[in-house]
């Protein structure tokens, strides 16, 4: 089982933990075209690799914060709060 460090909490297992898909998706514009209203509900990235996340402490503190977590090793990469830019990731 993945251990998650929660930004507000601190270490806790990841069943307390709920994903939320792809993070940093920005919204279009309201006189935006069908198509483009339609990829931005409905398609998101499905990298093999490093993906930026959010996820929600469900049984915890209730708040949603971003993780980089590679899909391939499930390795966490980085936590950071909603409202940070994603960090840049050595390889």
């Amino acid at each position: 089982m993945l251990q998650i460090d929660c930004p507000h909490c601190g270490k806790r297992p990841e069943n307390e933990f709920h994903c939320g898909g792809q993070s940093h998706i920005q919204r279009p514009a309201l006189d935006c075209s069908d198509e483009e209203w339609g990829d931005y509900m409905f398609n998101r990235d499905n990298p093999k690799g490093d993906s930026a996340e959010r996820w929600r402490h469900s049984f915890g503190c209730g708040r949603w914060f971003n993780m980089v977590r590679s899909t391939v090793t499930h390795e966490i990469k980085a936590i950071y709060r909603m409202t940070d830019p994603r960090p840049e990731i050595k390889a």
